[in-house]
């Protein structure tokens, strides 16, 4: 079974709400207070995961099969965001997205480049 579909299948489980709260809380996600964001972003990472397992490619350096949760749920933020947005809410949420990436690098590259 694929990174893809396990990550999938976990989305729906109460510990992807709990990953998902802890991401946005222990990193300092401006709307990590809002509820509403919340369920979005973790609807969004589901999608996200499903297409991934049905093959379609969302992140130019992880083939499909490998998306994992956490990669679902900076690309469905990253899309959020986009780069022209420039108040004060939006820099802060590019920050995240940022240190998301620089803190799990692994989450963010074809697991045949991590060490064994």
């Amino acid at each position: 079974m694929s990174t893809a579909k396990q990550s999938y299948d976990f989305s729906g489980l109460f510990e992807a709400e709990l990953v998902l709260e802890l991401m946005l809380r222990f990193w300092q996600h401006p709307l990590a207070e809002d509820a509403s964001f919340r369920n979005w972003l973790l609807e969004g990472a589901s999608e996200a995961l499903r297409q991934s397992a049905e093959g379609a490619k969302l992140l130019e350096y992880l083939k499909p099969e490998d998306v994992n949760f956490v990669a679902a749920v900076w690309y469905v933020e990253w899309c959020a965001v986009g780069a022209s947005q420039t108040d004060e809410v939006s820099v802060r949420r590019q920050q995240w997205l940022e240190t998301i990436r620089r803190i799990l690098p692994s989450c963010f590259c074809d697991s045949s480049d991590l060490p064994e």
